[in-house]
C-alpha cells in the first residue's frame, strides 16, 4: 500500500497517524484503515483520549486521491470510494473517546471533513482550508454534514460555492472549525499534549456521555452519508468531472 495508518499508545493517549506521499491524500485503502483504527481505538481500554494527525509539516490532508477518482468507472465503485469518507466520519462520530485533531498544514475537501469530525481541533497558522469539490464537478456532499455541524450552513456554503478560494486558519478558527491556532508546530504540539494529558486523567464515563451529547441529532448519519456517497459516486462518472480532474492533475 502506498501510504500508512499507525497508532501509538502512551499513558492513555492513542495517537493515530496517517500518511500518503501525495500530500496525505486519501485513497480507499487509507480511508478503510483509518475508519477501522478509530473504531478499534474506541474499544481499547488502554486508550482514554485519541489524537488524530498526519505525517509531514506542509499538508494535513489533500482530500480524495485524484488517481483513484480517475480510475472509477462504474457507480458501485464510485459509491464504495466515497463511502470510505463516510465511514471515517461515522467512526469518529460513534467513537466513545474524545478525539483531538492536529492540523499542521493545509486541509482540502476530505481533509476539512476530518478536521470537522474530531471533537476538538488545534491547528497552526499554515492550516488554510478549502472545499474544492465543486471545482472538479462534484461537491462536498459526504463531508458536508460534518462541516456544516461545525461551522454552520453559511460558512460551509461559502467554502462549497467559492471552491477555488483558500480560507485562512484564522478564518477557520473564527467559524469554529479550529479551537486554537498556533504560530508553530512546536507550540501546537505542546498545547495538544497538555490537553491530552488532562483528558487522559479525566473520568472516561463522563467524557463518553459528553461526546454522546455533543453528537445528538446525528443518529441518522449512517443512512445520510451513504446516500451522499451515492451522489458523489454518480457525479464522478460524468465527462465534466473526468475532464476537470485531468486538468487539475496536469497543472
Amino acid at each position: 500500500m502506498n501510504g500508512s495508518v499507525n497508532i501509538e499508545i502512551n499513558k492513555g493517549i492513542g495517537t493515530i497517524t496517517f500518511f500518503h506521499p501525495q500530500s496525505n491524500s486519501l485513497p480507499g485503502e487509507i480511508l478503510n484503515l483509518l475508519a477501522q483504527t478509530i473504531s478499534e481505538a474506541g474499544t481499547n481500554e488502554a486508550i482514554k483520549v485519541i489524537v488524530l494527525k498526519s505525517e509531514g509539516d506542509r499538508a494535513f490532508c489533500a482530500g480524495a486521491s485524484f488517481d483513484e477518482l480517475i480510475s472509477i468507472d462504474d457507480l458501485d465503485t464510485g459509491r464504495t470510494f466515497f463511502s470510505g469518507f463516510a465511514n471515517v466520519i461515522n467512526a469518529a462520530r460513534k467513537c466513545p473517546k474524545l478525539i483531538i485533531g492536529r492540523v499542521q498544514g493545509k486541509a482540502v475537501g476530505g481533509g476539512v471533513g476530518l478536521a470537522s469530525a474530531v471533537d476538538y481541533c488545534m491547528a497552526t497558522q499554515f492550516a488554510s482550508v478549502k472545499l474544492s469539490e465543486l471545482a472538479i464537478g462534484i461537491g462536498p456532499f459526504v463531508v458536508g454534514p460534518a462541516v456544516e455541524r461545525k461551522i454552520g450552513v453559511s460558512a460551509m456554503s461559502q467554502m462549497a460555492i467559492n471552491a477555488t478560494e483558500w480560507q485562512t486558519a484564522q478564518w477557520a478558527k473564527d467559524k469554529g472549525l479550529y479551537t486554537e491556532v498556533y504560530d508553530s508546530v512546536q507550540d501546537m504540539d505542546a498545547g495538544i499534549q497538555e490537553l491530552a494529558e488532562k483528558l487522559a486523567a479525566s473520568n472516561p464515563e463522563a467524557m463518553r456521555l459528553l461526546k454522546q451529547i455533543f453528537w445528538e441529532g446525528t443518529e441518522h448519519w449512517d443512512e445520510l452519508l451513504a446516500e451522499r456517497a451515492g451522489m458523489s459516486g454518480k457525479l464522478v462518472l460524468s465527462d465534466f468531472t473526468r475532464n476537470a480532474i485531468h486538468k487539475f492533475k496536469n497543472k
